[in-house]
Parts: C-alpha cells; structure tokens; sequence
C-alpha cells in the first residue's frame, strides 16, 4: 500500500506540470462548449422570435388582396392608395433577409393602415360593408400582434448582442462565428410619407 502511495506520489511530482496543463485546458473546453450552447440557444430564441414576426406578417400580406378586392368592387378604378399598398406586399413578398423582410413589413404595415384611414375618410360608406369592417378588424388585430411580436425579438435580438460583445463572450462568439444581428428600427411615429387626400378615390 505504501508502495502505491509513494509511486502515486512519485508520479504526481515528476509530471505535476502536465497534470496542471492538462486541467487547464480541461477547464476551458468546459468553458467553451458552455458559451456555444449557451450562444446556440440564444441564437434559437432570436429566429423563434422572428418565426412569430414573420408568420403576422404573412398574415397581414395575404389580407390584402381580400382588402383591395372588397373595396375595388366599389370603387370604379385603380386608386394610388390601392398600387402603393399592393406595392408594398410585392416588396415584402421579394425581401429575403429577415432585415429586408422586417423592413418592408414595417412599410407594408403603414400602407396599409393609410389605405384604411384614406378610405374611412373618403368613403365613409364601407362603414356599412361587414366584408369590408371584419377584413378591417382582422387587420387592425394583426397590426397589434405584429407590434407585440417584434417588440419581443427586438429584445431577444439585444439579449444576443450584448451577450456576444461582452467580454469574455465576444472571444468564444468570434472564435464560433456567432455575428451581431442587425433588426430594422423605424423612425418613431413614421406611418408613412404621404398625407391623407393625395389619392381621392372616384
């Protein structure tokens, strides 16, 4: 017994710089794969958040042509207001980046809330059309969780990118090829550049 203790000991010595080196490396594999775990499932939870931002979306963008239909049916011709909110789908509908994507939805979100109040106010009458009131609503409650969905990725897209700038997080982010995440920001109150009556509807 004491002859394994002395070996033990013997070996402990004659190689106690291997056995330190050994732990650390040890110690920053442990490290290392944390931060990429760590950074994969902050990773997932941004493009989670988008999936609910994208799917709104896509709701909102295939409204539309029920919207311009129920109001073209009364309307005798071809408005800019119904071009410039079919315009802004099309954008979305081509964007291919989450960024572009986020963008254009934004703009088609603001077209389409000008196509409303443009025709509420120059065509009062579709107050009465339950076709047209239930799209309007439909809309209106897309636009709300539309506000709700990008408000929650924004903040786990700066959740991400604080996490990979900080040090010693930015190390094992670049060593991985986490990137920063870019999110578009609208100007605060921007709807849209136009102005109500640049457009009147027959």
């Amino acid at each position: 017994m004491e002859n394994i203790e002395q070996t033990t000991s013997n070996f402990l010595k004659k190689n106690s710089w291997w056995i330190i080196i050994v732990l650390i490396f040890a110690v920053l594999a442990i490290i290392s794969i944390g931060y990429y775990n760590h950074f994969i499932t902050l990773e997932q939870n941004v493009d989670s958040k988008w999936s609910e931002v994208e799917n709104q979306y896509q709701r909102q963008a295939d409204l539309i042509p029920n919207l311009v239909s129920t109001v073209s049916s009364s309307v005798t011709s071809e408005t800019k207001f119904m071009t410039d909110v079919i315009s802004a789908r099309s954008a979305y509908n081509n964007a291919d980046t989450p960024l572009e994507k986020d963008k254009a939805g934004i703009e088609m979100n603001n077209q389409i809330a000008f196509f409303m109040r443009s025709v509420a106010e120059q065509y009062p009458t579709f107050k009465a059309n339950a076709q047209y009131v239930t799209l309007t609503d439909e809309l209106a409650g897309t636009q709300n969780r539309i506000t709700v969905a990008r408000g929650n990725y924004i903040e786990e897209v700066k959740v991400y990118n604080i996490k990979t700038k900080k040090f010693p997080g930015v190390l094992y982010a670049k060593i991985y090829g986490f990137e920063n995440k870019d999110y578009y920001k609208a100007e605060e109150g921007a709807t849209t550049t136009q102005e109500i009556g640049t457009g009147k509807l027959p």
